[in-house]
């Protein structure tokens, strides 16, 4: 039986060994326990580099992925960040740990619900949720210094591209939802938008309107 501080370790070992170095994302993943955030019968491989089935047909994303897209967003402890997809809570929960506040949007009100749930039972009180569309960002709470898409656009959504302040960041993956997606960067300067392709990803692809659970 692995104890809890080997089951730390190895998850840490993991996300190292994949290319997450940077030390106050790895400080947050270790805060973090994604057991909570898995439910029924995946719940044992909470702790497994893997991607896992949530409810209302989404995923929460591999911890690796969770870390690099988390250190390529560069988020400073003032900032205010807008998560896309708040699916399980898990990738909003470790923003909270690294940012002033967190706002995150969900179009399916039942994992808003459930991701709320665990945010109170963890204490994480620099998060607030929303059932909404997320393509269409959080225009009342604009601008924002960082913006993490988790689900794949054929482009950048442009409401969000606005709703990024000067000098922000945003971490989208781009492509056709049925083929590997390209994680990207976008950086606006006074001048526009500058594209950073960072790696390939697979994720779900973002959709329009609410759904229907």
């Amino acid at each position: 039986m692995t104890s809890e501080a080997e089951r730390k370790m190895q998850f840490l070992f993991a996300l190292r060994s994949r290319g997450v170095t940077d030390a106050r994302v790895l400080d947050a993943m270790e805060k973090v326990d994604r057991g909570p955030f898995v439910k029924g019968l995946f719940a044992e491989r909470a702790y497994e580099d893997m991607p896992l089935p949530i409810a209302c047909g989404q995923t929460i994303s591999q911890p690796s992925v969770v870390g690099l897209m988390t250190q390529a967003l560069k988020v400073s402890p003032r900032d205010k960040v807008l998560e896309v997809g708040t699916g399980s809570g898990y990738q909003a929960a470790i923003l909270a740990h690294l940012a002033r506040r967190v706002y995150t949007v969900d179009r399916y009100k039942r994992l808003v619900t459930e991701a709320r749930a665990i945010f109170d039972a963890q204490d994480i009180t620099n998060i607030t949720a929303f059932t909404a569309d997320g393509s269409h960002g959080l225009p009342d709470q604009a601008p924002f210094d960082r913006i993490l898409v988790t689900a794949a656009a054929e482009d950048p959504p442009g409401p969000l591209l606005a709703q990024l302040k000067i000098g922000g960041i945003m971490v989208v993956p781009v492509g056709q939802s049925d083929t590997v997606q390209s994680l990207i960067r976008v950086t606006r300067s006074d001048t526009g938008y500058d594209y950073d392709e960072l790696r390939p990803v697979r994720f779900v692809p973002l959709l329009e309107g609410l759904g229907k659970e």
